[in-house]
């Protein structure tokens, strides 16, 4: 029995447009005009329409398939960041602490 092993690359993969659109037939969604971008999963996975309308980017909270994220790994798309936000992060813990007014080198004492 011949068994084809299909590599796990970890990273979304871009999809034609004919698969996406046998998709929306299959969840009964009007394919025509191609939409923007299609959610799944609870919104956990979109495909979004390239600007050239020749395929859809497939868009996770942990990656994109879209070549701005394949030329610059590590760094987000504008993919990732419109549609996975991330919550802003505090700049430093100190600074948002009472009393503390040597900013990153500690308690100063002004005279």
């Amino acid at each position: 029995m011949n068994e084809k092993t299909l590599l796990a690359s970890g990273s979304p993969i871009t999809q034609r447009i004919d698969a996406v659109k046998a998709l929306l037939a299959f969840k009964k969604v009007a394919s025509d005009p191609l939409p923007q971008e299609v959610s799944l999963d609870g919104g956990r996975l979109v495909l979004v329409l390239s600007n050239k309308k020749d395929a859809y980017y497939t868009v996770t909270a942990k990656g994109c398939s879209c070549p701005a994220a394949t030329y610059h790994p590590g760094t987000r798309c504008k993919h990732s960041k419109k549609y996975f936000p991330q919550p802003e992060q505090e700049a430093n813990l100190r600074d948002g602490l009472p009393g503390w007014p040597g900013g990153l080198h500690g308690p100063v004492e002004v005279i």
